[in-house]
């Protein structure tokens, strides 16, 4: 009995440390965002970067490099036994190549079908060092990292963000971090034109886990902001949750080159994107999420079905991943809209379902977009065998978002109904449907094909609309439905 108290003790102590070093890490940036000097912080020990005995909270802009050097790679942690640099071309071509030596000599020997497999062989890679971000930092070189461990883990999580909207959409990205109390920071890209939000770990955690995690955000970021899009699940770093065969994972420029960051970009921002006076001392208060909270709301969105939030194939879900997280109805509930709705809205069939945007809070144009997107079962297959996703969306997404009206396929129609309905907002349906030209005909043809294979066509002779399930049987349905045809 005395150990569980102590354990639940010990536990509430935990809680109450962590709530108060959150809030500290609030008012420290507070302090920062308006130019306040932070006072410095009597301890009996200072918290020092792992493995390297430097203290974190004295780490300023006039520290000295070795500090700063320290600092840099406890947060911005990837493998460091490979690392690529970025090049540029004289017609203006940019890219990153890891770093390593070649023999070039055995490379120009062999068949030019064979050089990738004996340069695979033959090179050797330069390991991240001190010196490394010393130069990157300088901006002598520019850095790229690969996120993604040998072992699947990974330190951080970054997403980034590249449209027009860029400051919008991060912002959005950010208020949800707020609201499920993940720590995380804003980085103007080296560009100027995008964003990188980073997360960070207090310690190395599966990628998979630190993917999902940014599903969760992202899927609760576009119920606030829909345009932020699907593309978005593409854009994490790492990118991948187990390591790809013959490759190092997609890689992230990492910040504060010097070149960029004489102009105000590659560094952190604020709210207002502006960047903060001293970049040391904001890293020294960037909160490392830990691994248990991590988990435990990966678990929560999981069971929520608020991890991607679309269905896993074009038919209903009855393939779904995690069946032990669905209640007993088999059904997720979606979480209820806060915002007001509308009465009524005006649905416009025609080659496609447009529904009018006016009055619909972004939260049920996110839901409607939803209604016709799927997981990429390739992306998936892929990733299961370890190759390359590169071109493989992890959703294909089918509505289109237009000035004024959702654009669905028109197979969404019951669906469609069926979320309005549960939102009570009545649909003024116009039908705008092109219903063609009758003409005569008769259709004698018998071919073996569909003798051997009966088809079932109860279904469509019963629906106005609906999708086909199967796409091999496509060239046999006007076959089977030629009898009922009207």
């Amino acid at each position: 009995m005395p150990d569980k108290e102590f354990q639940r003790g010990i536990q509430s102590a935990q809680v109450e440390c962590e709530r108060l070093r959150e809030e500290n890490n609030r008012l420290r940036k507070l302090l920062s965002e308006h130019g306040i000097p932070i006072p410095a912080i009597q301890t009996q020990g200072p918290t020092l970067v792992q493995g390297v005995g430097i203290a974190i909270d004295a780490v300023s802009h006039a520290s000295d490099s070795k500090a700063k050097i320290a600092l840099f790679r406890s947060l911005f942690r990837g493998r460091e036994d490979v690392y690529a640099v970025r090049w540029e071309n004289p017609d203006g071509r940019t890219g990153y190549m890891p770093k390593a030596d070649r023999d070039w000599k055995a490379y120009y020997a062999s068949r030019p079908e064979d050089r990738k497999k004996v340069d695979r062989k033959t090179r050797t890679f330069h390991p991240l060092t001190d010196e490394v971000v010393r130069q990157h930092l300088a901006g002598e070189l520019t850095v790229g990292a690969y996120p993604l461990l040998p072992d699947g883990t990974c330190w951080f999580l970054a997403v980034d963000f590249d449209k027009k909207t860029w400051q919008e959409d991060a912002a959005a990205f950010l208020g949800t971090c707020q609201e499920l109390d993940v720590p995380a920071a804003l980085e103007r890209s080296r560009s100027g034109n995008g964003g990188h939000v980073w997360i960070f770990f207090d310690r190395a955690i599966p990628a998979v886990t630190a993917r999902k995690l940014g599903c969760v955000i992202l899927t609760r970021t576009m119920d606030r902001r829909h345009h932020v899009g699907f593309d978005s699940y593409d854009r994490f770093f790492p990118n991948q949750d187990t390591m790809p065969k013959g490759g190092f994972g997609n890689l992230i420029a990492l910040p504060l080159q010097k070149v960029p960051r004489q102009s105000g970009n590659s560094v952190f921002i604020d709210s207002s994107c502006r960047p903060y006076a001293d970049q040391w001392q904001f890293l020294t208060m960037i909160h490392r999420m830990s691994a248990h909270a991590t988990e435990a709301l990966v678990v929560q969105a999981q069971r929520a079905g608020d991890l991607i939030g679309v269905r896993t194939s074009i038919s209903e879900d009855d393939n779904e991943q995690d069946p032990w997280t669905l209640p007993p109805s088999r059904k997720r509930l979606e979480r209820p809209i806060k915002d007001p709705l509308p009465e009524r809205v005006q649905l416009i069939r025609a080659n496609l379902l447009y529904v009018e945007k006016k009055d619909l809070p972004s939260a049920m144009q996110n839901r409607l977009l939803r209604l016709a997107a799927f997981q990429n079962p390739e992306f998936y297959k892929a990733q299961a065998m370890r190759l390359s996703t590169f071109d493989k969306p992890r959703v294909i997404a089918c509505g289109e978002d237009l000035p004024n009206h959702i654009a669905l396929p028109r197979g969404c129609f019951s669906d469609l109904l069926a979320l309005l309905e549960g939102h009570r907002i009545a649909p003024l349906i116009q039908d705008e449907r092109f219903a063609g030209t009758a003409i005569n005909v008769d259709f004698h043809g018998q071919p073996d094909l569909f003798k051997r294979k009966p088809l079932q066509t109860s279904v469509f002779t019963m629906k106005e609309s609906c999708a086909l399930r199967r796409p091999s049987e496509k060239r046999l349905l006007p076959h089977g439905l030629s009898p009922h045809a009207k």
